[in-house]
């Protein structure tokens, strides 16, 4: 009866409504004849894949994982919020379907193929959910424990990688001809390694390497790895562990997945799986589990997720606030972050320089850094997942909203000293990142409406008319444009104090302006 009751998938659709993902056109469609599966269908003639997901998702968390949490929060129309304690501690009960974050952040990785890492206290499931994740993808629950890879501190690079073979290294003239017996796990679409901040920082500079650049190097010898997807554990997000974390491996990583306590008002069903001697990861029903080809059509599905210009402008708006730091420079290019952590100098010592304008508006004083290009494409990656996952054609500010503190989690270092965690509301967000950084967005988007920028943004014109290209543009309208921007620009001038959205501006303007004075020369000289 209990092994019945966790085969049990939900009923299609779990999301009446959604729309169903559009087809891509695929050559391969043409040669597969009439009777292959179409875009988006499962192998098996089975729902959409993005259904085929949500399945998934809603039996690990029904039958599975236990995590009664929905800490991913959408709305239909007004919820319903209660306020509890002295501190008026507000609950909502969201009126849409919402998620565990502990569950569908793992699943949107599966099918982006990125890097997850899960993090909270001994016994919290992070390996269970990481096993769980490799059987959707499609492999046995024995080659999944076979293939973790336990962090521990004698953890040399042969034990991550491989070995020579023995015979090979005694007739070998040159390290080329060593043959390498190289780790199942390095040909696998879903790794797993847990514990990795207990591994040594050598063996960590091969693990780098694999999940940056899908290669193992020994001996001048190359291991092509498949993409796919990677797991990491860790009992803590502080970089701590036997060995400190390198900081380009912790670069690498996508997103950030908290495991949240057990709440006890569960316990009976640990109870049940003692007494009935069930494990979910042996009962997973094969209608959720997915093929290689299944996975990469739901990435290139993901991929077709439309981001509308206005929301890709209001993400440009938010990253905009964090790389600007007026006093790192006196050329405003160098006038960043980056620059002042490259010159080993304190912030501290910098800080007073940056008087005069309000802590408490200006977003970037609550950071050490900006956002690099990387942490850009992978939220844009996540986002749209999001969106796929709940059956939607494009993504909303809602899904931007709540996966961002996700991706960013470990991308934006906070400035703890900042005078915003002072005030007393705030000072819980020294520890709840994820509240942090979605303040911060919900803080972007208020300035965003504010000044308007939907209507008024000047820089939208000239980039639209710097996007239709030089090529025929006549010298009039050269030098229409060059004033244009040099008025803009002259505007700006008066009396403005200067924060990072103005910074990022600025430049875009100055380019702008380089390309056209450039063109404007190029005429003249074949005139």
């Amino acid at each position: 009866m209990f092994t019945n009751f966790f085969g049990k998938v939900s009923e299609s659709p779990t999301r009446p409504g959604a729309h169903a993902q559009k087809a891509r056109f695929d050559v391969a469609d043409l040669l597969e004849g009439p009777v292959a599966t179409g875009a988006g269908k499962t192998a098996a003639g089975g729902p959409p894949l993005d259904e085929k997901l949500r399945q998934a998702y809603f039996w690990i968390t029904n039958h599975a994982i236990i995590s009664p949490f929905y800490d991913i929060e959408y709305n239909s129309t007004p919820p319903q919020v209660y306020q509890f304690g002295d501190q008026k501690v507000p609950v909502t009960l969201p009126s849409d379907q919402s998620y565990s974050s502990y569950v569908l952040l793992p699943m949107l990785n599966l099918a982006v193929r990125r890097r997850c890492l899960l993090v909270g206290g001994p016994g919290r499931g992070k390996t269970a959910i990481a096993i769980l994740m490799g059987i959707l993808g499609g492999y046995s629950l024995r080659d999944i424990k076979r293939a973790i890879q336990h962090g521990q501190p004698q953890m040399t690079i042969a034990d991550l990688l491989g070995n020579p073979l023995p015979s090979s290294m005694v007739s070998a003239q040159a390290n080329s001809d060593i043959k390498i017996a190289w780790r199942s796990w390095l040909g696998m679409r879903v790794k797993i390694i847990d514990e990795y901040n207990r591994i040594p920082t050598r063996t960590q500079s091969a693990l780098l390497t694999v999940m940056a650049d899908n290669y193992a190097e020994m001996y001048d010898q190359i291991y092509e790895c498949p993409e796919g997807s990677w797991y990491l554990t860790a009992n803590d997000d502080a970089g701590g562990g036997t060995y400190q974390v390198i900081e380009a491996l912790r670069d690498r990583i996508d997103v950030v997945v908290k495991a949240l306590h057990f709440n006890t008002r569960f316990l009976n069903e640990l109870l049940v799986r003692i007494e009935e001697d069930i494990r979910p990861e042996t009962v997973v029903p094969p209608e959720i589990i997915f093929t290689d080809a299944e996975l990469d059509r739901a990435g290139q599905e993901i991929r077709q997720v439309r981001l509308l210009p206005e929301l890709l402008r209001r993400f440009e708006f938010f990253a905009s606030h964090f790389e600007f730091f007026e006093p790192a420079g006196r050329q405003i290019e160098y006038m960043t972050k980056d620059t002042v952590k490259l010159s080993g100098v304190e912030f501290a010592a910098l800080t007073p320089e940056n008087a005069g304008k309000d802590a408490l508006a200006d977003l970037g004083s609550q950071t050490f850094n900006g956002l690099s290009v990387r942490a850009l494409m992978t939220t844009l990656v996540f986002v749209k997942a999001m969106a796929y996952l709940r059956g939607a054609d494009e993504v909303s500010i809602e899904d931007m909203r709540q996966i961002l503190p996700f991706v960013l989690h470990d991308k934006l270092a906070m400035n703890a000293d900042s005078p915003y965690f002072e005030q007393r509301q705030n000072t819980a967000l020294r520890v709840d990142r994820v509240s942090w950084i979605r303040n911060l967005f919900d803080a972007s988007c208020r300035e965003y409406d504010r000044l308007e920028l939907d209507k008024r943004d000047p820089l939208l014109p000239l980039e639209a008319q710097f996007a239709r290209g030089l090529e025929g543009v006549d010298e009039q309208e050269v030098r229409q444009q060059i004033a244009s921007i040099e008025r803009t620009l002259r505007e700006w001038t008066t009396g403005r104090k200067l924060y990072g959205h103005m910074f990022d501006d600025i430049l875009k303007l100055k380019y702008l302006h380089q390309r056209y004075t450039n063109y404007l020369r190029w005429l003249k000289w074949k005139g």
